[in-house]
């Protein structure tokens, strides 16, 4: 079913290149696990064959895939190792928004390309410990004061993911003197810049994500890079459909691991395998029926998206109702992903049974990881809210229209 979506011949080049990378994550991915270390190997393996320049336009050194293109990759790459997919598709997530929105100033996104070309990975780092979610609307705790012609950041940001290979962190920070969050690019070799190792979860154990601590930063006013319009400090958008793609990855190789459990388990109290009992046929099914509804549902969103953003390119302005669609089915995509992920490795569990538990066996990694996806944003309760008033919205407006 997943070869549906693969599109061009540069997303099969780059799955074949990808491949070489599989027996050597797959491998490291329980001890990675076990011992909560981050994947650093991982991290260079993939800066070595150019993946994290993926999202990166072509003409500044780039590969220049869009958001559908780089899902392709990404949930493959989730199938091999989730805490690595999760880590480095933050970097693909950044510097592909970047770019297609413009959000820098030219010569500032054209100074930082070529710190990508050259492999270097960056986060936004908005959330904190008092704000909760950022995408709920908290103001930061984080500050940035105005020092001459600088800028002195003081804060703590937490589920700072992937820190400790990070080149820069892309940090939210309050402007009392405009009233506004500001967006500061900080290199990790800033005076004052610290990691504090707090990521101590049972899910996604190897993502890094600790808090980042700024003490008296000082970095250049130009380094003020964002100065958003929206209110949150966190703007939903299509490049998020990568961090679901990562547990969708997650699901595939809980998947293939049932599948191949079915195929070759054989207790002495049937003749041949399990996988011609009923029981196990039916959760096998329902296994292929949710990553078939979750894949539609994902790479559906990300096509829409890569649509819109194009006719947005050939300067068509979009409407309101058009903004509020794919907003709506990028939240959609993340809750029908998230949950189906879920729900596949619960049930590739029950066929491979009690083996699963296991310290041993990938599966109990798998049914702690996807979990973590329940905690990305948006979260389930906003997405549902947000279908409910849309709908109720359009009723309204087709019963005025009636009238």
């Amino acid at each position: 079913m997943k070869e549906l979506f693969i599109k061009t011949e540069q997303q099969q080049l780059w799955l074949e290149k990808l491949a070489t990378l599989e027996e050597t994550f797959k491998k490291n991915a329980q001890q990675i696990d076990e011992q909560s270390s981050f994947p650093h190997e991982h991290i260079q393996a993939l800066r070595d064959i150019g993946y994290t320049k993926l999202t990166l336009p072509k003409d500044l050194g780039g590969e220049g895939f869009n958001v559908y293109e780089a899902l392709v990759l990404h949930e493959t790459l989730g199938s091999y190792d989730g805490s690595t997919a999760l880590a480095i598709g933050w970097t693909l997530l950044v510097v592909g928004e970047l770019f297609e929105n413009k959000y820098w100033e030219p010569s500032k996104l054209s100074e930082f390309a070529k710190k990508v070309e050259d492999g270097a990975i960056i986060n936004r780092c908005v959330s904190e410990v008092a704000t909760g979610s950022p995408i709920r609307g908290g103001r930061p705790g984080t500050t940035a004061t105005k020092s001459g012609n600088q800028w002195i950041i003081n804060g703590r940001k937490s589920y700072t993911t992937g820190s400790p290979e990070l080149d820069y962190f892309l940090t939210s920070a309050w402007i009392e003197e405009q009233e506004k969050i500001g967006f500061f690019l900080i290199p990790k070799d800033a005076e004052g810049l610290s990691i504090d190792e707090t990521w101590d979860v049972i899910a996604m154990r190897g993502t890094g994500s600790h808090d980042l601590v700024l003490n008296n930063v000082a970095v250049d006013e130009s380094d003020l890079v964002e100065l958003p319009t929206y209110t949150t400090g966190f703007k939903l958008n299509g490049w998020l459909l990568l961090v679901s793609a990562t547990y969708l990855g997650i699901a595939q190789a809980a998947r293939d691991y049932a599948l191949e459990f079915a195929n070759t388990h054989s207790p002495n109290s049937i003749k041949g395998t399990i996988a011609s009992l009923p029981n196990v046929q039916s959760l096998l099914g329902e296994i292929e029926l949710e990553l078939a509804t979750a894949r539609f549902t994902l790479y559906g969103a990300a096509q829409s998206y890569v649509e819109l953003k194009q006719k947005e390119a050939n300067g068509q302005e979009l409407t309101t109702d058009e903004a509020v669609l794919i907003v709506n089915a990028v939240n959609t995509a993340k809750h029908v992903v998230t949950n189906a992920a879920i729900t596949v490795v619960d049930k590739a569990m029950r066929v491979v049974g009690a083996k699963s538990l296991q310290r041993t066996n990938p599966l109990q990694r798998y049914y702690r990881d996807v979990r973590a996806g329940l905690h990305n944003p948006p979260m389930d309760d906003m997405t549902i809210k947000k279908l409910a008033e849309e709908a109720l919205k359009q009723q309204e407006n087709k019963g005025r229209s009636s009238k």
